[in-house]
């Protein structure tokens, strides 16, 4: 019998999180508390936008568009939220908030050791640019595998393909 697989990504649906960061702005346009302070939340490219005339206001704009992902299913993990928090410029406060796809080099090792570590004992795990090959005889082990995955904190959002 021939080895079973799958493979280890970092991808989020691009859609999805259009869809959630439409909803956050009508709710924005909606809401009492964002009345008449500038709030607006955007995507642009790889990027969630969000502005507003206050920080708190700023982080408020942030907290509605992160619900809404959760709404969406979209891990939080995939959003790169900077660490200074807002900037202001103008008169107004900006954060740009990042999307983050593919599992660095480091992570990948990190995810490899503790395969190799933890793991069932005839799980393999190689990595290929920015995803993991997991191969074994049993899908027994390999879903075991997904298991232990899912369980670890890592701080990257996983998804299993192309199991077979």
């Amino acid at each position: 019998m021939a080895d079973s697989s799958f493979d280890i990504v970092s991808k989020f649906d691009k859609q999805e999180i259009a869809n959630a960061v439409n909803s956050a702005s009508k709710e924005l346009a909606t809401r009492y508390d964002f009345k008449n302070v500038g709030a607006s939340v955007e995507l642009a490219g790889e990027v969630i936008k969000m502005k507003a005339n206050t920080e708190d206001r700023c982080k408020a704009v942030l907290d509605v568009v992160q619900t809404h992902l959760v709404k969406r299913k979209v891990s939080l993990k995939h959003l790169d939220v900077p660490e200074a928090g807002p900037r202001l410029s103008g008169k107004e406060y900006h954060l740009d908030c990042p999307l983050k796809e593919g599992i660095s080099q480091e992570n990948a090792k990190k995810i490899n050791k503790l395969i190799r570590d933890e793991g069932p004992k005839g799980v393999k795990s190689q990595i290929q640019g920015d995803e993991l090959r997991v191969t074994s005889k049993s899908r027994d082990d390999l879903q075991a595998v997904q298991r232990m995955l899912q369980a670890a904190d890592l701080d990257v959002a996983l998804t299993f393909t192309n199991y077979r």
